[in-house]
C-alpha cells in the first residue's frame, strides 16, 4: 500500500488505545492532510498531540461586543460535539487548558485573516478583527467535526500546528430565489449556517419576480396581498414580513454573511403589475402569474407612479438591509425598448445612490449610463459583457455554466434546468474567474456568486441536493488562490464531507465523480 493511502488527508478525532488509557494519545494524521474546505493559505505541522480533554475555559482578548455571542455559540457547540463544559473566563489571563480568541488589530491587512494555533494544552484564534476570528473559528470546527466522524475511540484530540489564512476574493457569495417558490424563514437561516461552515460572505436575495413579490413594502401593502399570494405550478406562495426580514439579516450578519436585496426591475415584475393597476401602462392589472417563461413584463417607465413605487420599495429595503448593496435586476427584460430601459435605469441608479446604496445588477445594465462604483454581476453572454471593460467597474462572476446550481448534474438529474448545460462536480469547481472571459482586465473581478433559482425546487431538501456539493466547490475558488487549487486533491478532501453533511441532516448530491469515505 502506497505511503499516500497510509495517510489520507484527515485529522484524528477518536484515538485507539491499543495499550494503556493511561498513555497520551497519538495521532494518525497530521494537520496539513486534514480535508479543510476551503484549502487553507498555509498549514505548517508539529508533533505535539492535544487532547481535547485539556480544554477547559474560552478566553477572549480584543474589544468588540460581537465576541460574546460568538464564544456562547461556540460553547454550545462544543458540549454537542465533545460532551465538554467549557468556562467563559473573559478576564483570564492564563491560557492554559483554554482557547483563546483574540483581535489583533496590527496582524494583517485583510480583516477576514487568521491564525488557527493547537499547542499540547491550548488553541488560539487570532484575527484582525472579529470577522477574522469567525473564519479562524469556522476552521477549528470543521477539524472537531471532521475528526469526531472519522473517529473510532472515545478519545478525541488535534494534532497539533499553525494554519494561517486568508480569501483570495473579498465576494464570495451564494444567491437564493424565493420568488418563483418561497422558503420560509427557517429554511433561509438552515442555508445560512451551511453557507458559513465553508465561508460564504454574501447571500443574495431574489425577493421579487413574475411568480411572486416575497417582502412586505408598507407604503404598498398589495405587493404582498396579491402578488405574494401564488408561486410557480400555482402553490400558495407567501412572504416575508418586514419583521422576518429584519431577522433573517441578523441572523445571517452575526454569521458574517451580508444579505444583498434584489427587486428585478424593470422586468421580471408581473407580480407587482397584478398587484398595482397602476404600474401597467393600459392601467389595468395583469393575471397573477405561475409559469417559467421570462422576459414579457414591463413597468411603465413613462409613468411617475412608476417611479415613486421605485423609489419607495427600495428605500423601505435599503432601511432594513445594512450591507453595502442593492441589486436591482435590470436581466431579461425583452418588452422594454432598449432606449426606455435606459431612462429607466438613469432614474432607478439614482435612488439607489440616494439611499446609499452601492447599485448592483446583471450585466444587461451595461447598456445603461451607469456610475463607475456599479457591481455588475455576469451570468451568461461573454460577446456582449465585453463591453463593460472601459467602465472599469467590479466584476462579479456568476456565469451560468459553472456557477448555476439549479443546473442539473447529468441528464438523469431529476431536478432543475439544462438550458446552461449539464454542471457536473469538476466542472463546477475546476475553473479560474480571472481567465473565463477573454480580456477582462482580472482586477475588476471582486469575485463570484453561486446563484440557486426555484424554478423546480419546491422544499429545503431540494435546494440542498442541488447546492451541495456544489456550492463547496464555489467557495474554495473564492477562498483559495487558484496556484494551490487541484481537482484531484479537492475530490479527495471533499469525499470527507459527505459524512459531515450527513451528521447534518442535509441531502447531498453523491455524485460518483467522488470517492465518497
Amino acid at each position: 500500500m502506497s505511503n499516500f493511502i497510509k495517510k489520507i488527508f484527515f485529522v484524528s478525532s477518536f484515538i485507539l488505545v491499543t495499550m494503556s488509557a493511561c498513555n497520551p494519545p497519538e495521532p494518525i494524521y497530521v494537520l496539513d492532510e486534514a480535508p479543510l474546505i476551503p484549502l487553507p493559505s498555509s498549514v505548517v505541522t508539529s508533533d505535539v498531540v492535544m487532547p481535547l480533554d485539556v480544554i477547559r475555559s474560552v478566553r477572549t482578548i480584543g474589544a468588540d461586543e460581537r465576541l460574546n455571542p460568538i464564544t456562547q455559540n461556540f460553547i454550545s457547540f462544543w458540549k454537542k460535539h465533545t460532551q465538554q463544559e467549557l468556562l467563559y473566563a473573559v478576564d483570564a489571563t492564563d491560557s492554559n487548558g483554554a482557547i483563546t480568541f483574540e483581535i489583533d488589530k496590527g496582524f494583517s491587512s485583510d480583516q477576514e485573516a487568521y491564525k488557527l494555533v493547537i499547542a499540547s494544552n491550548e488553541i488560539t484564534v487570532k484575527g484582525k478583527s472579529i470577522e477574522g476570528v469567525f473564519r479562524g473559528l469556522k476552521t477549528l470546527e470543521q477539524l472537531v467535526v471532521l475528526s469526531k466522524l472519522q473517529g473510532e475511540s472515545q478519545f478525541l484530540s488535534l494534532p497539533g500546528g499553525e494554519i494561517t489564512d486568508q480569501p483570495t476574493y473579498g465576494y464570495r457569495g451564494a444567491m437564493l430565489d424565493v420568488a418563483r417558490h418561497f422558503f420560509s424563514v427557517a429554511d433561509v437561516k438552515r442555508y445560512i449556517d451551511l453557507l458559513s461552515i465553508y465561508k460564504i460572505n454574501f447571500l443574495h436575495f431574489h425577493l421579487s419576480d413574475d411568480q411572486g413579490w416575497r417582502i412586505e413594502i408598507k407604503s404598498w401593502p398589495k405587493l404582498t396581498e396579491i402578488g405574494g399570494q401564488t408561486q410557480v405550478g400555482g402553490g400558495e406562495g407567501g412572504f416575508y414580513t418586514q419583521e422576518d426580514f429584519k431577522e433573517i439579516v441578523k441572523y445571517a450578519a452575526d454569521r458574517f454573511i451580508t444579505i444583498i436585496p434584489e427587486i428585478d426591475l424593470p422586468g421580471h415584475t408581473n407580480a407587482a403589475l397584478a398587484s398595482y393597476a397602476e404600474l401597467n401602462c393600459n392601467d389595468k392589472a395583469t393575471e397573477l402569474y405561475t409559469g417559467i417563461e421570462v422576459g414579457f413584463s414591463t413597468l411603465c417607465v413613462d409613468k411617475e407612479v412608476t417611479y415613486a413605487f421605485v423609489d419607495d420599495v427600495i428605500r423601505e429595503i435599503s432601511e432594513m438591509s445594512p450591507g453595502p448593496y442593492f441589486h436591482i435586476g435590470g436581466d431579461e427584460s425583452h418588452v422594454t425598448p432598449e432606449k426606455d430601459f435606459n431612462r429607466f435605469m438613469d432614474r432607478t441608479l439614482a435612488i439607489v445612490k440616494k439611499y446609499n446604496k452601492i447599485p448592483m445588477g446583471w450585466y444587461e445594465l451595461i447598456t445603461a449610463k451607469i456610475p463607475e462604483e456599479t457591481l455588475l454581476q455576469y451570468w451568461a453572454k461573454t460577446e456582449d459583457f465585453s463591453k463593460v471593460i472601459p467602465k472599469k467597474s467590479k466584476i462579479l462572476m456568476s456565469a451560468a455554466s459553472y456557477n448555476y446550481l439549479d443546473m442539473k448534474y447529468d441528464s438523469i438529474t431529476p431536478l432543475g434546468l439544462s438550458w446552461a448545460g449539464y454542471l457536473p462536480l469538476k466542472k463546477a469547481y475546476d475553473w479560474d474567474p480571472k481567465n473565463l472571459v477573454p480580456n477582462l482586465v482580472p482586477d475588476q473581478i471582486i469575485g463570484l456568486e453561486a446563484p440557486l433559482w426555484t424554478e423546480t425546487i419546491e422544499d429545503f431538501d431540494d435546494i440542498a441536493v442541488m447546492a451541495f456539493p456544489r456550492i463547496i466547490g464555489h467557495a474554495e475558488i473564492g477562498w483559495t488562490n487558484a496556484s494551490q487549487r487541484k481537482w484531484e486533491d479537492y475530490a479527495h478532501r471533499l469525499s470527507f464531507h459527505g459524512r459531515l453533511l450527513e451528521a447534518l441532516e442535509v441531502k447531498y448530491h453523491p455524485a460518483t465523480e467522488i470517492d465518497w469515505k
